[in-house]
């Protein structure tokens, strides 16, 4: 299978590997030309987002007169994701006349069976980008042989449902087995050190251009949004990611004129309630905190009842918009003087955009500098 490596610290090399989504990507490419063609490609090369072309070896392979099945190996590299290793299966076959493409969750694929998440109740747990990518292939593939793109794909994956209970799926409410993730097609191994080095070399390279805004992002969502706002050169893009910490602590020492921060809703309500590290794994939305915020703004009684018992951040800002309560801003706001808090007195400006899962813009503060910040960093 083709690699992507990345070179963090002391010339150690950090494996990346494929998402579920890269990898059900491939094997339904795989599988529907097979059914087509009656011949399955072997490796099958796919095209992530982003314009990468990785290529991925089959290890199932089943051919029916009316379905074909392909199974692919996931490798998430040196990443230590509870999913290195699964077999991951597409399977497809023709659907009804003008259904489109459809998706069914198979073996090991979870249902969503509660609000809150980027697919609805109801839906199999595979996310959007992964179905664009899926819905692409058939739709290049239709074009190529002349078939009408009436798929039904049905994603498995082999101890799927095990697997899944060493994840947060259950509590999400995400029952059956794992999702089928990915916004890049591509799994960066996790390595706090490797991962904030590079935040710090990015600022060193904006200094040494005397580039005077940078943006971090939580994701490539948030990057594409704050850079539809701001004109950024590639060097001041910083890969942030879950590390605002690592990124602010650096900029205090080593300050650039302005700081643009995007991120979602639930990893920014993490800054604002004081997290430096964003990640699901290491830091979790406090809905009492949520709860006990939208009563400092004001909020009716039973918005913020039901915000203690949400099941995720994103259903608290959908209850919260629908009661007409503009929470994304207050969030950003306090998100900014967190921000400010572990800035000091360096010379950064700070403004925050918030942005949904769909790239929508939720909410955008002013720039502000550490002195006009609410709080003191007693540290």
């Amino acid at each position: 299978m083709s690699e992507v490596e990345e070179k963090p610290e002391e010339g150690t090399a950090l494996r990346r590997g494929w998402t579920t989504g890269a990898c059900a990507t491939a094997a339904t490419k795989a599988a529907l030309t097979a059914l087509v063609t009656r011949a399955f490609p072997d490796p099958v090369t796919i095209t992530l987002p982003k314009g990468q072309q990785p290529a991925f070896t089959l290890s199932f392979e089943r051919l029916e007169d009316d379905l074909a099945q392909v199974g692919i190996v996931k490798d998430a590299g040196d990443d230590p994701d509870v999913t290195h290793g699964a077999l991951v299966l597409s399977q497809v076959t023709w659907g009804l006349p003008g259904s489109g493409v459809t998706f069914k969750a198979g073996d090991g694929v979870g249902m969503v069976t509660r609000p809150g998440l980027p697919i609805p109740a109801g839906e199999p747990a595979i996310n959007p980008v992964p179905r664009q990518l899926m819905r692409e292939v058939v739709m290049n593939l239709s074009q190529e042989h002349g078939f009408s793109p009436d798929i039904e794909i049905t994603i498995s994956v082999r101890n799927g449902e095990k697997l899944a209970k060493k994840t947060w799926n259950p509590r999400l409410g995400i029952v059956g087995g794992l999702s089928i993730l990915g916004t890049t097609g591509i799994v960066v191994p996790f390595s706090c050190s490797a991962w904030i080095h590079s935040i710090h070399r990015g600022i060193d390279v904006a200094r040494a251009e005397k580039h005077g805004h940078v943006t971090g992002c939580t994701g490539s969502t948030s990057e594409k949004v704050v850079c539809s706002l701001y004109d950024f050169p590639d060097f001041a893009k910083l890969d942030m990611g879950d590390f605002v910490g690592g990124m602010l602590k650096y900029l205090r020492k080593n300050p650039i004129p302005r700081l643009t921060i995007g991120g979602g809703f639930a990893k920014l309500s993490k800054l604002a309630q004081g997290h430096m590290d964003l990640h699901s794994g290491r830091s979790q939305v406090d809905f009492d905190w949520m709860a006990d915020f939208l009563a400092d703004m004001g909020a009716d009684a039973g918005l913020v009842e039901r915000s203690r018992t949400a099941n995720t951040a994103m259903a608290i800002l959908e209850d919260a918009e629908r009661c007409g309560v503009d929470v994304a801003g207050a969030v950003a706001l306090r998100a900014q003087q967190e921000a400010l808090r572990i800035l000091r007195d360096a010379p950064v400006g700070v403004d925050i955009v918030v942005v949904s899962r769909d790239g929508r813009l939720l909410a955008r503060t002013p720039v502000a500098m550490p002195e006009q910040r609410q709080s003191s960093d007693p540290a």
